[in-house]
């Protein structure tokens, strides 16, 4: 397997403030909703421009939040993006990451006439039952990435090696996942079925960990993975790899380095499925380089899977 960077652009919003800190991508009309770790909004990229979106209300007054502000801790720090429906009409499930209360929401954006329309639901019970199934204490859960399996979300926990955790997946049904997030259902009652742990590798030392995954049409999985030196599931570190991982049941099968652009590593967190065909997956990825003054990143991505 081998994996190509064909074009990096830089994310702008219209008026020209930077998208920063993208941490996930989904389908959404005509084009791309892409979520910011360190905000309550969001970008939607469209062929006419990047919008901004608002997903969450403001935190104590505030939509951004940085660590040299003191406020880090207060972000709702949604790490995912994942195409999903309601009454049968496309949506974008966007999620917390966990670890703490204010990271266990959902977001459910779809269009009506055109136009987004957002709803949101605390789902502490849920990402409680995950941790359970997990064998993991709450503090240390950091759900990154989600890949849709038709009627199946696959929600993965991002794992840390030096803290001797494994990168995880549970699979939680799409319509109970849907139904808790607009209220039809209790967070609690959301089955979370099927623990499975990956085995990445590691590079200079450091272990791969999940940061997203997309499903491809024949059931197997491209996970992105991000090397990155930090002892817990909350501060960022230096990132020295980034990598695809081709999974064929719960088997890595192959696992290949994003090559660099100008000399510099981009920690992929979000992907998405732009088509597959002739044995080549074509990926739209954000990139989340933990810098909050500068642009994010966006890398159309040539997979051979060989």
């Amino acid at each position: 397997m081998r994996v190509h960077v064909d074009a990096a652009r830089t994310l702008r919003f219209d008026d020209g403030t930077p998208v920063t800190a993208a941490s996930g991508v989904a389908p959404l009309g005509d084009g791309w909703i892409v979520v910011q770790d360190d905000s309550t909004i969001a970008a939607w990229r469209r062929p006419g421009g990047v919008s901004a979106l608002r997903v969450l209300p403001p935190v104590e007054g505030l939509d951004t939040f940085r660590e040299s502000d003191g406020t880090k801790h207060l972000k709702p720090d949604l790490e995912v993006a994942c195409p999903a429906e309601v009454d049968g009409e496309p949506a974008a499930l966007l999620l917390g990451s966990g670890s703490s209360p204010r990271r266990m929401r959902g977001v459910l954006v779809r269009l009506e006439d055109g136009r987004p329309v957002v709803r949101a639901a605390e789902l502490g019970p849920l990402y409680e039952r995950v941790a359970e199934r997990l064998g993991l204490p709450v503090v240390s859960v950091n759900l990154e990435g989600a890949s849709r399996h038709g009627d199946v979300v696959r929600w993965f926990n991002r794992g840390n090696l030096m803290a001797g955790i494994r990168s995880a997946s549970v699979d939680v049904p799409l319509e109970g996942l849907v139904a808790a997030v607009l209220g039809r259902k209790d967070a609690s009652e959301v089955a979370v079925e099927h623990p499975s742990e990956y085995e990445l590798g590691e590079v200079e030392g450091v272990g791969l960990a999940v940061t997203d995954a997309i499903a491809l049409p024949d059931g197997r999985l491209l996970i992105s993975a991000a090397a990155e030196d930090t002892p817990n599931a909350v501060d960022d570190g230096p990132v020295v790899a980034t990598a695809i991982a081709l999974v064929d049941g719960g088997t890595v099968v192959a696992v290949a380095p994003i090559p660099e652009v100008d000399e510099h590593v981009h920690k992929v967190e979000g992907l998405a499925l732009r088509g597959v065909a002739d044995g080549v997956v074509h990926l739209l990825a954000v990139v989340d380089d933990d810098d909050p003054d500068a642009p994010s990143a966006e890398l159309d991505l040539r997979v051979e899977l060989g």
